[in-house]
Formats: C-alpha cells, structure tokens, sequence
C-alpha cells in the first residue's frame, strides 16, 4: 500500500520525467547535455565536459553523436519511419547514410520484435561504424517490395562526453556514493526514474543542515559503462573515501525493490538496504553480486571492489517492457517513484544513525537504576530498558546498530535512543567513522 506522502511527492518526479522523456540521451550528445541542464534546475549540479580520445583505462571517449533528422520513405514517397516521432526508430549511433535501397537490402538493418508486434525495440551501435532502424514488427510486415529512400542525418564528430556530479559536504570526508545513468533515449523505467528519484533526493539532502551530516554525498549522473569508467579513472586516487555506494536505477514500476549487494557481499551497505526494506516493505528480494548489470560491476570491479550495491524495483531484463517502446510513462507511476524515494531517504536516515559503540563499563552490568536509566519493577522489562542491556551486552566495537537491531529484534530507533541516553551517563562512546 503507497502512502499518500509517496503520491504526492511522487507526482514531482513524474512530472520531472515527462519533461525529460522526449529528448534523445545517448552516451554522448547535446540530449545528455540538455538532461543535465533540467536536472541544475532542481540542484546545483556540476556539469563536466571529458574530451573525446581521451583514454580511460582500457576505454577511450568515443566520438560525440548528434542527430538532426532519419527517416524511412516507401516508393511511394511517404515517409514510413521518422525519428523524429519516436527516437527508438534509430539505432543509437548510428552513422550518417543517404542512399535508396531495395527493401531485402534495408532488412539488414531494420529490427523489430516479432513476439511484441506493436513494440519498437531500442538498440546500439556504440563502438562499431554502423546504422539501423527499429519499428514495430507489424510496421515491418506492412513494407512491401520496392525501393526505399533512407536518410540518417547524424554527426560522429571530436566532442565530449558529458556527466553531472553533486557534492555535498558533511562532518566526515567518508562519503555516500549515489550513481545513476543518463543514457537512455525515451524509456521511463529505464533510465528516467533513476534520474528523477536521483534528482530529488539529492534537492532533499541539499536543503538539510550539512553540519548535521555524519557523511559527505556525492550524486554522479553518468551514460553507463563508459560513464562509470570515465568517473573512476580521473577520481582514482579518492575512491577510498566512499563508505556506501548504490547504484539507482528501474524505480518507477510496480514490481517488488531487489537489491544486489555488492562484489565484497558483507559491505555495510549489504546489510542496512535490506534492512531498511524488511523495515518499510512487504516483499522484496536480495542477490549475491555477478558482473553484468549496470554501473555496479564497474566500482565493484576487482581493482576497486568498492562497497557499492545497486537498489531496483523488477532487474533488468526481467520485464517485457525493457528496452522497448513499451517503457514508456505509462509504464511507470507517481506512487512507486514516491516510495522508491522514501525508500532512499530510510537508507540515509539509517547510513547517518549506524554507528558502533564502545561500552565503557564492560565488567558486569552497569548499575542503571542510579542512573535513572532502569526504573522497571523486577521481572517486568520494559523494551526501552531492554534495548539498554542490548546495547551495553554487543557495544564491543565491531556491533553496529543494525547488527543490534538484527540479533535483539528491536526497532532501531529505539536502540539509537538507549544508545544516546548511555552516552549521556557516561556508559558508552561513540566510535569514529572508519
């Protein structure tokens, strides 16, 4: 069940993403520029410009691809496929082309998805000098015989690829890592509402009191794969700094939150997601790390095995919609936007609150009653007075809250109460963030 809150706040981001959803995002291109430039609108993004043939690892920035126009003509000069309707007819990067052809020929290069018949496929050609058209399969079974005049009218020029970064500043330079991409063209799920939730969450946390963060933030709005690799490669050397990384993406359809932990599977983050959602939802799934994905398999690459997981509604892959024109705002709703929101800002209340705790009393139980601490009639313990004993019992040092909140079954709210009211007498010490 949504809550109201979730409607409401969700109905901003779905707006958001109409706005965004007709321009054509590649992983490079003036559609990426203009996304970034919606999302400074909301927050003070900064918008970095890496030159292309610049080497990234075992990458280079490819060529910059802009499209003013494609198009399809039947032999009766009607023009059958136009990008400028929907911008899935045109393979993404793909090469400038003004020729006429028969229509065996011009099979070659149309897709379609004769099991969707009414659905347009999205499909790439990011590193191979190439061109192509998606439609739907009952557009192509409707082409008859003949020749036919295609015009693709694209540039693959010297430019920049192009990402947004955010960085707030905490008490801490342990940072929280937020990662979303920005390269899809019209598809909601995909990538569009990880954008949206990205975008405004990050507005939430810009408008909190900094001085009260325990974390620095740090929100990347990359194209995927190269996106990723690009950040890594020119952040290297401060890499160490992140403490809790997700990547966000696929948070505005119906289907149940999974989480996919990270390459290390016993990262902080591996355990206070799944928490938050066994918290706050009625069904959700956890899986062990594999590299093929999104972003994550790149931070979590053996030279970096960052503590970074990544946080969806239904994988990718895993709907029939994905990668198709079916993924469009119809597909997504403002209530699931809403709660993948909230969802996000329980995982941040829980980052800030998770903390461990030296006891400073550890031989044999403190004497809480002089404390004012514990006032119960013997035998009869309340749950307050109960998660006192937890905390003092597990505050070791290596127990977080939430490994008290798991092993003692109690809310954790309440044991961050009974964890403050100890360091008030003088029972407990807060461990610095590592």
């Amino acid at each position: 069940m949504i809550e109201p809150d979730n409607l409401e706040n969700g109905k901003d981001l779905y707006d958001f993403m109409k706005t965004l959803f007709p321009l054509n995002r590649s992983i490079t291109g003036n559609g990426v520029r203009q996304t970034l430039r919606l999302i400074k609108e909301i927050i003070p993004l900064e918008i970095i410009e890496v030159p292309s043939g610049t080497k990234v690892f075992d990458w280079e920035i490819p060529p910059e691809w802009n499209v003013d126009e494609a198009y399809i003509e039947n032999p009766a000069d009607e023009r059958i496929i136009d990008f400028k309707k929907n911008n899935l007819h045109l393979v993404n990067y793909s090469i400038p082309v003004n020729k006429t052809l028969p229509l065996n020929e011009l099979k070659k290069h149309l897709h379609s998805l004769p099991g969707k018949p009414e659905w347009i496929p999205y499909r790439t050609t990011y590193y191979k000098r190439d061109w192509g058209f998606c439609l739907s399969h009952n557009q192509l079974l409707k082409m008859k015989d003949g020749n036919y005049k295609v015009v693709i009218r694209s540039s693959l020029e010297k430019g920049a690829l192009t990402y947004g970064e955010l960085f707030i500043k905490g008490k801490s330079d342990k940072e929280v890592l937020f990662s979303t991409h920005i390269c899809h063209p019209s598809m909601a799920n995909d990538n569009l509402s990880g954008i949206s939730v990205m975008t405004f969450l990050a507005k939430h946390l810009y408008t909190l009191d900094s001085d009260k963060l325990n974390y620095s933030y740090r929100f990347i709005f990359i194209p995927a794969t190269i996106g990723a690799i690009t950040w890594l490669a020119r952040n290297e050397k401060n890499v160490n700094k992140i403490k809790h990384g997700i990547v966000a993406s696929l948070l505005g359809d119906n289907g149940n939150f999974t989480y996919k932990k990270s390459r290390r599977g016993n990262s902080d983050i591996d355990k206070i997601v799944p928490y938050v959602l066994q918290q706050n939802t009625k069904e959700f799934k956890v899986i062990e790390f594999s590299p093929y994905g999104y972003d994550e398999r790149q931070f979590c690459s053996p030279g970096f095995n960052l503590p970074v997981g990544r946080l969806t509604r239904t994988p990718n892959g895993e709907f029939p919609e994905y990668h198709t024109s079916a993924d469009n705002l119809d597909f997504v709703s403002p209530g699931q936007l809403g709660e993948s929101l909230s969802i996000f800002k329980k995982i941040i209340e829980v980052i800030e609150k998770n903390k461990k705790y030296v006891n400073l009393n550890p031989k044999c139980e403190p004497q809480l009653g002089k404390r004012g601490l514990y006032n119960s009639v013997a035998g009869n313990i309340k749950e307050y007075e109960l998660a006192l004993l937890w905390v003092l019992n597990l505050a070791d040092g290596n127990n977080d809250l939430i490994d008290i909140a798991v092993k003692s079954g109690l809310p954790f709210d309440l044991l961050c109460k009974a964890s403050e009211d100890l360091i008030n007498v003088n029972l407990l010490k807060e461990e610095n963030i590592k």
